[in-house]
């Protein structure tokens, strides 16, 4: 018999396996968008006004001579500068509290499943649609002494008419309702929100109990609805400190510097009186009194939320 000979199998040639991408690279490509807008608008400027704090700068805003601390000195030994802290601790105090307490008794109104209910929640979000400009000019022709509305409707009582916005003791409370009602449709959009949320069920077994409306309300929807309270409270908190545009257009901080706030403080130093670095110093001031009153506001309030 002839002799076969056998070839032997070779094994298949196998390309080198892909090599795998790194898995951060791709969340890393979805968030270089917020990153850049977060590094143009909030970590350059921080950066910024942390370098000028400590030093001395011409009206062009250009660093001239390195001053150390002597700009954070001289903002917590000056008076107008704490006048400023205290009015806007006064306008937090009493701004917040009543914005959040009128929009969530708003809230409790508008959940009601009666008929036509959308057209009142559609009235009570409506400021969340009005900018700071449009709102403060409304009210400073609401505000004017002589033609205003608010005194003609005072007038036709037989009460005295009053200087909503030249008198000290008046014109920060005038301003702070014009604050409450530009939140109050942020507000009533959260509470809103909230109380939609919650379960009817608990609602159900407590009428079940024999339980009234207060007894539902205390402990039921505002337990379940104290997430949604602390975020207001926090974001109010915030938005109160750095409160500028009403100043701006309807007091300018006067009369006799009684609606004078932090950031309309920083305003001036600025950009009238041209010291960029005193400004720099103060507006690092309130961030770090807002960053320990947030952090006071989780460390302690946040043992009162109840989270389902």
């Amino acid at each position: 018999m002839p002799e076969v000979t056998t070839v032997p199998a070779t094994r298949p040639r196998t390309s080198a396996p892909a090599r795998r991408k790194p898995d951060w690279v791709e969340p890393i490509l979805y968030l270089t968008p917020s990153l850049l807008i977060l590094t143009v608008f909030v970590f350059y400027p921080l950066l910024r006004t942390l370098y000028l704090s400590v030093f001395l700068t011409n009206p062009l805003g250009i660093p001239k001579l390195f001053v150390g601390l002597e700009h954070f000195v001289s903002a917590l030994t000056s008076g107008a500068f704490l006048h400023s802290m205290w009015v806007s601790t006064q306008f937090v105090l009493y701004t917040v509290p009543v914005g959040i307490l009128l929009a969530l008794c708003l809230a409790l109104l508008a959940v009601k499943p009666l008929r036509g209910i959308k057209i009142f929640q559609l009235i009570f979000s409506s400021p969340l649609c009005i900018s700071v400009a449009t709102g403060a000019s409304i009210f400073l022709m609401m505000y004017n002494p002589l033609s205003g509305i608010l005194n003609y409707f005072l007038s036709v009582v037989g009460l005295p008419k009053v200087s909503w916005l030249t008198d000290p003791k008046v014109a920060l409370w005038a301003v702070g309702f014009v604050s409450i009602w530009m939140r109050l449709g942020f507000n009533f959009v959260l509470m809103l929100g909230g109380l939609q949320n919650v379960p009817q069920e608990l609602y159900e077994a407590a009428v079940v109990d024999g339980a009234n409306s207060w007894h539902k309300t205390r402990h039921i929807t505002l337990p379940m609805l104290s997430p949604t309270i602390f975020f207001a409270a926090v974001v109010g908190v915030i938005h109160a400190f750095q409160i500028f545009g009403e100043i701006h257009i309807m007091t300018g901080g006067g009369p006799s510097d009684a609606t004078n706030v932090v950031v309309f403080q920083v305003y001036q130093m600025a950009f009238q009186n041209w010291e960029f670095g005193a400004a720099s110093a103060q507006a690092l001031l309130l961030f770090l009194v807002i960053l320990v009153l947030t952090y006071f506001q989780f460390k302690v309030g946040e043992r009162r939320v109840h989270y389902q």
